[in-house]
């Protein structure tokens, strides 16, 4: 699927927050960020108020599922990975949501 498949970025005029796809960040980094240089630090805030910021430390792939609201969830192991980790199948043995969807998890530093 192509990135224009996956979603269309907002229009510049469009304000409002909306959940960030990797096809809008692929965006994002090959027009709008690509003077920036390679050593500028990404920095991830730890709530919507900006209440604390730390670097972005690392990264997974897994599935999201929104669990609290349409904003707040829980991520849970690929498929894949529960086949090949049996502690994994027994912490999710009551199963994975239906509405969980794939997901690159970010993580902060602190």
């Amino acid at each position: 699927m192509s990135d224009n498949q996956q979603t269309t970025p907002p229009a510049p005029d469009d304000d409002r927050d909306r959940p960030l796809t990797l096809a809008v960040l692929r965006q994002l980094i090959r027009h709008d960020w690509r003077t920036l240089p390679g050593t500028t630090l990404v920095v991830l805030s730890r709530d919507t108020e900006g209440n604390g910021y730390s670097p972005f430390a690392t990264y997974s792939n897994a599935r999201y599922a929104p669990t609290y609201s349409d904003e707040v969830g829980e991520v849970y192991p690929l498929p894949e990975e529960l086949e090949q980790d049996k502690e994994l199948r027994e912490l999710y043995a009551d199963g994975i949501p239906d509405n969980a969807v794939p997901a690159l998890v970010l993580y902060p530093l602190g």
